[in-house]
């Protein structure tokens, strides 16, 4: 604790980078499967493709993708974005099956109610389906957003980690405090973003309380 006190400025660079480098893969691979997941749910043999596709992308070791993506597109070794992109595969491999469980979970006596209400597919999609997959889709967000925030720290290894090169740093040099602090701090953000997420959950579920209030 008393490394973090003396070196907070350095702390905070440090977190604001792995909260970064945590959040963007997770948002990015949401904004990939949903419409994946929305393409492929009609398309069985596609589907089961694509759900054995991301069993075998999340089989590879993170730091393997670190150092092999800077040679696939041409980016520095310590360029950020190969975390990004690496963690973006991951987030992407564990959501497209969950956005495929979450729109099997919405009725289809709800999908056949708003398209007797002539409501487009797009705009069922974003007024129908989502909202009401949203209750099986944020358990699997919190669970990609957390496992995100442990992988980044691998980054460290590489020299991109955020948090995570509080550990190499303090393990060289034999100082426990400064790998503590790095803990503290993963784990921290761990617990704020997924407290974040389910509150975002139940925030955007309010039907749901409305629902088992009514007589």
């Amino acid at each position: 604790m008393r490394w973090m006190v003396v070196n907070g400025e350095m702390f905070a660079a440090l977190l604001v980078e792995h909260t970064v480098l945590s959040i963007l893969p997770t948002l990015i691979g949401l904004l990939v499967a949903v419409p994946l997941g929305t393409a492929l749910r009609s398309r069985p043999r596609a589907r089961t493709l694509a759900v054995i596709v991301a069993g075998v992308v999340f089989t590879i070791p993170s730091l393997a993708l670190f150092v092999v993506i800077p040679g696939l597109i041409g980016t520095r070794i310590l360029d950020p974005v190969n975390v990004v992109l690496a963690l973006s595969m991951y987030s992407l491999a564990l959501l497209v099956r969950s956005v495929l469980d979450s729109l099997d979970a919405v009725p289809g006596a709800v999908r056949d109610a708003a398209r007797a209400m002539g409501y487009t597919p797009l705009r069922r999609l974003f007024s129908v389906d989502l909202p009401v997959a949203v209750p099986v889709l944020i358990p699997a967000l919190r669970v990609v957003a957390v496992t995100n925030v442990s992988l980044v720290s691998v980054g460290a290894v590489i020299g991109i980690g955020g948090l995570g090169s509080l550990f190499t740093a303090g393990y060289q040099r034999s100082y426990p405090d400064q790998v503590l602090a790095g803990i503290i701090g993963t784990v921290a953000l761990a617990l704020l973003i997924d407290r974040l997420l389910a509150l975002a959950g139940r925030s955007l579920t309010r039907w749901r309380r409305t629902g088992a209030a009514a007589p």
